[in-house]
């Protein structure tokens, strides 16, 4: 059902911008694009000067979204990073919607800042609910004290909008009573949400109401002065507006916005109108989202040319964080304008003093050329943000032959300008675009597809709009003419169309490639060999199973070992070797893992290390507990283990014996241990697993001593011996034994307790009981509840609890263990990657195994 929605929003939201497209020709069936351009010359420049200073007032109102949410949710950030969140957050949500555009942006910069994915989500809650009291309140005051009439046109049953601001004035006051006395936390994506205290919902309603009244008053000063509606009364058109925009999820609202201003805006002259909306998006949507790349440009350029200190360093991390998606969306407006220029007749007087120093072809050529590289550059602003190094080198060089063919098709020198400083973001960035990769293979989400079809749409929707008066006919495509602008414009359509048909064909016909990720060569072996001798966690030791891939640190003292399962790349624990060396090393898996568009996901991590992975922006899900029993003074003496020794004794004097077999003595075993370990998994019905089980293969268990248990000689279970050379604890990974002879588990692991106090360790690791002491509280999240239940009834497909009651007979230590991972909406696709990466089945002819915990 989520998958579906996600596929019809973007549709649908293209549905009603052709819609009100339709409308809007309807409403200016009257007019021509001149009067439009007339309209935007009449403009005073003191009007245009006032509308951006209110505009540079209103992003700074804004950055009290964020405070505001940032103190609900119990987080201070500095208010530099906070700005800059708050700014460039905004300015990507107003031009590309809060999905495709604010919500990432947002997630990436406080990723940085070290904000997990709830409390991001819990701050995107808050930043949309501070919106809409002031939607509540600013809407009800203006329909109450003033009024607008609405058109009769509309054919509505009703002529004012007063009784709607009454029930808005109510929901306002309604949503501060309740921040005074509902105390309950609400739950929203399984996550408990509370209201915030009366103090933050007060200022809530200041900052929310005083954003609105500045951003319409940055659109009411540049409307025609013969407008015949007061200011109160063109606030409540602009709320009318902006719930459209909202309630529609067309990106940046394009189309609709302007067609609610339109349609209830008492003007006369709606070229004028339409002027003034042109100027307003160019003030509030466009000059922010440039403003934020120049500023992310010139942090880049400061970064390369000079030194870093460490207080500068979390910037330039939001950065590169935030960068590559701004660039995306400014290079995809780059785009939209090259297709809108090219679409749009040529300022006449331009052109004749142009075809004085250009000949015909050239102009028609860079006419046609320029919408062609406007179509491409909207395909490549996805690889953009996907980071791609072929993506970066295409949208430069299409950007330098836009600029070329702007101020040769007509000396469009204003869009040159606007090419030219996205280029230059680009040129100061190269660094930010390393994944290596084709564009064409690169999946296009439904969000993207809907964002290229609006972008077409609107460009042609203007093409038509322009040469509305134009007579059509077939000799139109072969005129050409230095204000030939309607056959240009249909030339450079057949150029958009071939574009995005080629694109559709060989994306088609082009094979997307896995990772490119080699087997470690004898040489990496060896350095894993080395480290894992001196591992303190004898989990290490997984790293010699043959199933991962190494990422090692810049000196060979440390390593990650991992595999990839689709999107997720998988790390089995924390990285092996010096603490000392984590965090740098757990940052080049980060960046290995986003070169490739994967998912960073650290398996059974311990919780004295959960620091490191918070501070690089992942979430933390308790997977269950490791049981440690310590052995240093351990013994079988007293009533609790009574039934052990009890046990032990009976099998004893039957004959059965304990043993270990060093690991240079254990060639001849294998037959025997293979025969045990397939008559154990016949028993078990159960499958080989693999990367954080072992499995029974020859060559793994050579490495290690072998523990057997044998009854007249013949061996019946066995184990193999985990240990380290600091002796600081020992364990068991492949244990099989034969079912029929009860006891034998426990006779093994009182054997191997005592075993390991001999030897001198401290502690004997007992594994991890899946799913235990997660809190199933009645208001935890959805993940605590789901894991809960599985572990108390869950024995049908595997005895978690049992596993738990079995191992707490020998009184281990339990230690929490947890997932790291980006979490949020990409947590349920890790979860089932992690279960097929454990559980994926092993060929007969490669028999591999599972451990018993």
């Amino acid at each position: 059902m989520k998958r579906l929605l996600s596929r019809l929003t973007p549709l649908a939201a293209v549905l009603i911008f052709c819609g009100a497209a339709w409308l809007l020709a309807h409403e200016l069936r009257n007019y021509h694009w001149r009067d439009v351009r007339q309209g935007l010359n009449a403009i005073p420049p003191l009007k245009i000067a006032l509308s951006a200073a209110l505009m540079i007032l209103n992003y700074a109102v804004l950055i009290g979204y964020d405070l505001l949410a940032l103190k609900a949710i119990g987080r201070q950030l500095p208010l530099p990073r906070v700005a800059f969140a708050s700014f460039t957050g905004f300015a990507a949500s107003y031009n590309f919607g809060a999905t495709l555009g604010g919500v990432p942006v947002r997630y990436r910069s406080y990723s940085v800042l070290g904000l997990s994915s709830v409390e991001i989500l819990q701050l995107t809650l808050m930043l949309g609910g501070t919106f809409w009291i002031g939607v509540f309140a600013a809407g009800g005051l203006a329909f109450v004290f003033d009024p607008f009439e609405i058109p009769p046109d509309l054919q509505l049953p009703f002529k004012t909008v007063d009784g709607l601001g009454w029930a808005l004035l109510a929901i306002a006051a309604s949503y501060l009573l309740m921040t005074y006395f509902w105390k309950k936390p609400f739950q929203v994506a399984g996550q408990e949400i509370r209201l915030p205290g009366p103090g933050i919902a007060a200022a809530q309603l200041g900052v929310a109401v005083a954003d609105i009244v500045i951003a319409a008053g940055c659109l009411y000063v540049l409307l025609p002065a013969d407008i015949d509606m007061s200011y109160p009364q063109f606030l409540g058109v602009f709320l009318l507006a902006s719930i459209a925009v909202v309630l529609t999820h067309v990106p940046g609202g394009i189309g609709v916005f302007e067609l609610v201003i339109l349609t209830l805006t008492a003007s006369t002259a709606k070229d004028d109108v339409v002027a003034a909306l042109l100027v307003f998006r160019v003030i509030y949507y466009l000059l922010p989202l440039f403003a934020a790349i120049v500023l992310l440009g010139g942090q880049e350029y400061r970064a390369h040319r000079q030194h870093v200190d460490p207080m500068a360093l979390q910037a330039v991390r939001i950065a590169a964080a935030v960068l590559p998606t701004l660039l995306a969306f400014a290079a995809f407006l780059a785009g939209v304008v090259m297709l809108l220029s090219g679409n749009t007749p040529l300022v006449g007087a331009r052109i004749t003093e142009l075809k004085h120093y250009l000949p015909l072809p050239f102009l028609e050529a860079s006419h046609f050329l320029g919408s062609v590289a406007g179509a491409a550059l909207l395909l490549t602003a996805r690889g953009l943000q996907l980071k791609l190094d072929s993506a970066w080198w295409a949208a430069t060089l299409l950007l330098a032959a836009g600029i070329v063919t702007s101020l040769l098709k007509g000396f469009d020198y204003e869009a040159a300008i606007l090419l030219s400083l996205v280029l230059a973001a680009l040129l100061a960035s190269r660094g930010r675009f390393y994944r290596k990769g084709s564009l064409v293979q690169e999946r296009f989400t439904p969000g993207w597809i809907g964002m290229l079809a609006l972008a077409i749409i609107s460009a042609l929707w203007l093409g038509f709009f322009s040469y509305r008066h134009v007579d059509y006919q077939n000799d139109l495509w072969w005129d050409f003419a230095f204000h030939g602008d309607a056959p240009r414009f249909l030339r450079a359509s057949v150029g958009i169309a071939a574009v995005l048909l080629i694109f559709t064909v060989w994306r088609l016909l082009a094979r997307a490639p896995g990772p490119r990720t080699q087997p470690p060569t004898p040489a990496e072996m060896e350095a894993v060999y080395a480290i894992v001798a001196q591992a303190p966690r004898v989990t290490s030791t997984l790293a010699l199973l043959g199933d991962k891939r190494f990422l090692f640190s810049e000196d060979r003292t440390a390593f990650i070992m991992y595999a990839v399962e689709k999107r997720s790349w998988i790390a089995m624990g924390d990285p092996v070797g010096p603490v000392e060396q984590w965090p740098e090393l757990i940052w080049k898996y980060r960046e290995l893992c986003d070169h490739y568009n994967g998912w960073p996901v650290f398996y059974q991590v311990a919780p004295e290390n959960l620091s490191i992975y918070l501070d690089q922006g992942l979430t933390l899900l308790k997977l269950g507990e490791d049981g440690r029993v310590p052995v240093r003074d351990y013994s079988i003496a007293g009533n609790h283990y009574k039934n052990l020794r009890s046990t032990r004794n009976k099998l004893q004097k039957s004959g059965y014996t304990f043993e270990i077999i060093p690991r240079d003595q254990t060639a001849d075993l294998m037959p025997r241990l293979r025969e045990i370990s397939d008559g154990w998994l016949a028993e078990k019905h159960a499958a080989e697993k693999g990367f954080s089980l072992a499995y029974f293969d020859e060559a793994y268990l050579r490495h290690f001593d072998i523990a057997v248990i044998r009854s007249q000689e013949t061996i019946v279970a066995f184990a193999n011996i985990l240990a380290n050379q600091p002796k600081e604890e020992a364990s068991i990974d492949l244990m099989r034994y034969d079912s029929s002879v009860p006891g034998l588990m426990d006779f093994l692991f009182i054997e191997l307790l005592l075993w390991a106090k001999e030897e001198g360790f401290e502690w004997f690791n007992f594994g991890m009981a899946p799913l235990s002491g997660i809190e199933d509280r009645h208001l935890a999240p959805l993940w605590n509840k789901v894991a809960g239940l599985v572990y108390r009834h869950g024995d049908h497909f595997y005895s978690f609890e049992g596993l738990r009651a079995y191992k707490s007979k020998f009184k281990p230590v339990w230690a929490p263990r947890y997932l790291a991972s980006p979490g949020g909406w990409a947590l349920p696709q890790v979860l089932a990657d992690v279960t097929r990466l454990i559980g994926r089945h092993r060929p007969t002819n490669d028999p591999q195994g599972e451990d018993w915990g």
